[in-house]
């Protein structure tokens, strides 16, 4: 029997693409697979867990997104997964949830590799964390708040991301992770 249109559409597109349920992966593109280092019938039916570089993080891009979905049942963000073979790599991930009420519950993610945009300097667990929120605008206090650290702290973490990519502020210094202006 010959594949729609709307299948050889999913399959093909040029973004990954996948469909969820409670963080379940049921049903996912080539391109996804790919860009993660899998067979798409290996990803079928496994946690998205497999996918992130710590339970941590796992956990905690659970919590970031939940109250756009809520509230619109769309939320976008960008993020370093984990490929098959341990490497990271930069994505750019846009969520939408037919069911608002429990947006987790359904779930359609697009994922698009945006690691030739991203910088090449490492980036520990928690300076990604920090460095997360610093692009959805938490002040230090905010982001202490979240991550359970002193805002001296995130302020310390501030000042080493500064260091690191040789930039004079936090504009600067989320213009030159997204790749704006140089």
């Amino acid at each position: 029997m010959p594949q729609s249109l709307e299948s050889i559409a999913f399959d093909l597109a040029p973004i990954g693409l996948v469909l969820t349920e409670n963080r379940i992966i049921k049903s996912c593109n080539q391109t996804f697979a790919h860009m993660f280092g899998y067979a798409r019938e290996e990803l079928l039916d496994q946690s998205f867990r497999i996918l992130y570089p710590s339970i941590t993080e796992f956990n905690a891009i659970r919590d970031v997104g939940l109250k756009a979905l809520h509230a619109t049942g769309r939320y976008s963000d960008e993020r370093i997964m984990h490929r098959r073979d341990g490497t990271m790599f930069w994505t750019r991930v846009r969520v939408a949830t037919p069911t608002k009420k429990n947006p987790l519950s359904r779930a359609i993610l697009s994922f698009a590799d945006i690691s030739g945009q991203r910088p090449e300097v490492e980036l520990t667990p928690r300076e990604k964390q920090v460095v997360m929120r610093l692009g959805q605008g938490l002040t230090s206090k905010e982001i202490a708040r979240e991550l359970s650290l002193s805002p001296r702290t995130i302020d310390d973490y501030r000042a080493r991301l500064l260091r690191k990519f040789n930039v004079r502020n936090i504009a600067e210094l989320l213009a030159r992770i997204i790749g704006v202006g140089g």
